[in-house]
């Protein structure tokens, strides 16, 4: 297990900055974040850029392009019908000349003061800025990808693997120590990767539902101990939804431990919960300030609690307040 819990920079300083832009991952550097997360999608000639999701409506300016809208399409995303925009149906040069937005601007109105101020960063650009303030901060800066839609990907001729590896490769991340783990909701391409990198590996879970590559399994099936012991075998952790960690009631209070980080840990599991907001939206009852669903309340103390229950690690939207709590609690 980590020797302190890291802090993951979800998406970079996302609560701050428009998300997965370049100015959001160095804000989260600068905020004291151990590790920034991409989440990573291919363009139509096979190159990582970072995405929340491949359908880039609700994050680009793309609908403000005349000589884009042929390109709007429906597609089916993991066995949901989804129309819009998608990166596979863009070269990288087209992806470049669009511009970021928020993606949620009514809880983060500030956000879309910076809108249509970025471009769309590649991974290799992620790299390359994580290694440089690496070198500037004297810190280990460590890189976070999330593979979206594997399989889907793979379907269409685009898997992740290979261009993964080869950026993580030549920019010298290959052992175990080195500072980079690599995440899906899938369980498919986790174990082929297991078998081609050292590189550390985390299945994520959500609360409900389960992976789009396993339809016969749910996560609640892989958060049972026998389930567990099978992730330990390819993975080095699991990164889940935080209220599998701390139950809620109906009404969104915090409702006491549910053991999961005991039971990983005995299986050698490191446990990365997510996603840690400051808008009260996001936060449990009695930790929120006001009714105005955007307003700041008490995400420090939901860090503290989750930091009680032992975790390895969190990622967050805003790194700067999360930063403070582990520090202090050290």
């Amino acid at each position: 297990m980590a020797d302190h819990p890291i802090l993951i920079a979800h998406r970079g300083a996302s609560g701050e900055r428009p998300e997965h832009t370049i100015a959001s991952y160095t804000l989260a550097i600068e905020q004291g974040a151990d590790f920034i997360e991409p989440d990573l999608v291919l363009t139509k000639d096979g190159i990582l850029v970072a995405r929340h999701e491949n359908e880039i409506s609700t994050t680009t300016d793309v609908a403000d392009h005349p000589e884009f809208a042929s390109r709007k399409a429906t597609k089916v995303i993991d066995g949901h019908s989804v129309k819009g925009w998608f990166t596979e149906d863009f070269t990288l040069a087209e992806l470049k000349m669009l511009r970021a937005k928020e993606r949620l601007p009514k809880l983060r109105p500030a956000n879309t003061a910076y809108d249509g101020q970025f471009t769309i960063p590649t991974f290799d650009e992620i790299i390359a800025l994580a290694q440089a303030k690496s070198k500037e901060t004297g810190r280990r800066i460590g890189l976070y990808p999330e593979t979206k839609h594997p399989s889907y990907f793979a379907s269409i001729g685009l898997p992740h693997e290979g261009p993964l590896l080869a950026a993580l490769e030549g920019a010298g991340y290959t052992r175990k120590d080195d500072p980079v783990f690599i995440q899906s909701f899938e369980v498919g391409n986790l174990i082929a990767l297991s078998s081609r990198t050292s590189l550390r590996l985390i299945q994520l879970v959500d609360a409900d539902g389960g992976p789009a590559d396993r339809p016969e399994t749910t996560y609640a099936e892989i958060l049972a101990d026998e389930g567990l012991k099978s992730v330990a075998r390819y993975a080095a952790g699991i990164g889940p939804a935080k209220d599998l960690i701390i139950r809620r009631t109906l009404l969104g209070a915090l409702d006491g431990s549910t053991g999961l980080v005991r039971r990983c840990h005995a299986a050698g599991l490191e446990v990365h919960p997510w996603t840690f907001r400051a808008e009260n939206f996001f936060l449990p009852l009695g930790l929120r300030n006001g009714i105005n669903p955007r307003s700041t309340g008490d995400l420090a103390e939901e860090i503290r609690l989750f930091l009680a229950e032992g975790i390895d690690g969190l990622f967050c939207d805003f790194p700067g307040i999360a930063r403070a709590v582990i520090d202090k609690s050290r």
